[in-house]
């Protein structure tokens, strides 16, 4: 059995895992368009883009991706708030476009500045125009009592350069000016992944990301297993540091979806340098998932 007929659900990180920048990953497309009963339900934690864009992106690169299957964190994000707020309250947005409109869809009113009454909350997300005059009426907006909500606390964006500042490293700032700390929509917290599997109908599903401290982490927080591949941020040696909450599954790329596991006993903390003995096994089973942990219970 293939280790993608084991769920009913596959739940796709973008950003290191379809693509890294402009450039999509070599071999991506072609493993998620092999035949398969799963949904494909395509999760990011970036909140620049509307899921039509997005969708209309994967399409560009070679996927066979539509507007109802992706989630993005700012939809997460503008679900918080509804949550939280009157009808018709104000929200600062500090990102896109595409952020104020989901803020907006959700019959909130977006808006950019405020003069006197400090807004209901503040969201944001990233975008790579925020200035400092953005932070600074963000940072006005907290200390008056607002609530904050952040799409995702991502330091870095992988792109074809290395790694960028993301979403994260502003909201470090944000958080030094303002003594506060933010809701977050996105992954590792559990906003995003459950509405990921509220769009895919099961919770019977495979979480698929390149980073343990978002996507792993995330897939821990909802109970959930999960596939890391190594083609984005995270790396082996990454997993020295990290006794627990270690993936259910690692591979060099989503290839191994198609692929039985790897016949070999799960690899254990304990089993002597663990990122030195993935290595070899993924060296003698090329194309295929080690199995590495049990599967994770929902965490509190």
């Amino acid at each position: 059995m293939r280790l993608r007929d084991r769920f009913g659900a596959l739940l796709l990180d973008l950003d290191g895992t379809l693509y890294r920048g402009p450039e999509v990953i070599p071999g991506a497309p072609e493993a998620l368009s092999a035949a398969g009963a799963q949904q494909l339900v395509y999760v990011t934690n970036n909140a620049s883009r509307s899921a039509a864009a997005v969708s209309a992106h994967l399409r560009e690169i070679g996927y066979s991706a539509v507007e109802d299957e992706v989630v993005t964190s700012a939809q997460a994000a503008a679900h918080l708030l509804a949550a939280r707020l009157e009808p018709g309250a104000t929200v600062l947005v500090v990102g896109t476009d595409d952020l104020a409109a989901e803020v907006n869809a959700v019959g909130l009113e977006p808006i950019r500045r405020f003069n006197g009454v400090s807004p209901a909350a503040v969201v944001q997300g990233h975008s790579p125009e925020t200035a400092w005059p953005d932070l600074a009426e963000a940072a006005y907006a907290l200390r008056g009592g607002a609530l904050w909500v952040a799409a995702n606390t991502d330091a870095t964006l992988p792109n074809e350069r290395g790694l960028a500042p993301g979403n994260g490293s502003m909201v470090a700032a944000l958080r030094t000016a303002s003594d506060r700390e933010p809701i977050v929509a996105g992954k590792p917290y559990a906003p995003l992944l459950e509405d990921a599997l509220v769009r895919a109908g099961t919770r019977d599903a495979l979480v698929v990301g390149d980073r343990l401290d978002t996507d792993i982490d995330g897939a821990h927080c909802v109970g959930l297993e999960s596939l890391m591949v190594l083609t984005g941020v995270s790396t082996l040696a990454d997993l020295r540091t990290r006794p627990t909450r270690l993936p259910t599954y690692i591979a060099e790329s989503l290839a191994a979806l198609n692929h039985p596991i790897a016949d070999t006993a799960p690899v254990t903390p304990g089993d002597g340098d663990i990122a030195e003995v993935i290595a070899a096994l993924l060296a003698e089973h090329p194309g295929r998932a080690i199995a590495i942990s049990a599967p994770p219970a929902a965490e509190d």
